[in-house]
């Protein structure tokens, strides 16, 4: 019986792990199949080809809606990495400092697989279930990932903390996404990586900022409580303590920068 292949494109990830050792694996190598590249508008939303590099998605002409996905895209190693490395391949690396998820999180962003029978789509929530771990059957493929069209103006951002200013893993990361109606927030999603198994939403908050006036006075509605969903670790970037205050600093400062 033939054994699966490993499945890459920018590869970003997986070489650098094996540094000083032979590849063992079957590669296959999908950088080259142009219609899992690139970033289109479709009718419900937005659809991010696989294979789209971040450099390209820096690039694209998108809303201020993405504002903090391309604020997490400049984090992702050097200008090197974000040429190579792919959307897909930070998603299914699923690793809990990935830069991009918390980002794609709060964008409610959906993960599309393929089989040679059948495709499906799945939240990205329910798709990264652990530490290097995700929903994809092993003759699955992620051809895309999906962000929907929200109720309202939108516009979101991202912050992240790490040793030094660049190329660095994150010690914790926040994203938000804000929905705008009247001057108000009408929707909220918030999301906090690096300091969990998994990025985690924060339903509390979300429901503390709706209806809020956009003002200078948003980031006052955070409550160490609502950051009860984070299960932070110690390792050798940050104790847990550490974490669990520079989330609640971050979010508070991410909040702070949506006052207009």
């Amino acid at each position: 019986m033939a054994r699966p292949h490993t499945v890459l494109a920018g590869g970003t990830d997986f070489y650098p792990a094996r540094v000083g050792r032979a590849i063992e694996e079957d590669v296959l190598d999908i950088g080259a199949i142009g219609v899992l590249r690139g970033i289109s508008s479709v009718s419900e939303g937005w659809r991010l080809g696989a294979t789209t590099t971040w450099s390209e998605l820096l690039e694209a002409d998108l809303p201020p809606l993405f504002d903090g996905l391309k604020q997490a895209a400049r984090e992702v190693g050097g200008r090197q990495i974000q040429n190579a490395g792919t959307l897909a391949g930070n998603v299914c690396n699923a690793s809990p400092a990935a830069d991009g998820v918390p980002c794609l999180l709060a964008l409610e962003a959906e993960v599309e697989l393929a089989s040679r029978t059948a495709t499906r789509r799945v939240p990205l929530g329910r798709f990264i279930t652990g530490v290097r771990r995700t929903a994809r059957a092993p003759d699955e493929l992620v051809v895309a990932i999906h962000i929907p069209k929200p109720g309202h103006e939108a516009r979101s951002a991202f912050l992240k903390l790490g040793a030094r200013r660049y190329l660095v893993i994150s010690i914790a990361m926040v994203a938000a996404t804000l929905e705008i109606a009247n001057g108000r927030v009408a929707n909220a999603r918030i999301a906090v990586g690096a300091c969990s198994a998994v990025a985690q939403r924060l339903p509390a908050l979300e429901s503390a900022l709706a209806g809020a006036p956009l003002d200078g006075r948003l980031a006052d509605r955070i409550d160490p409580t609502h950051l009860a969903p984070l299960t932070p670790i110690d390792d050798v970037r940050g104790s847990a303590d550490y974490r669990a205050d520079s989330a609640l600093v971050l979010l508070r400062r991410l909040l702070a920068g949506f006052a207009p």
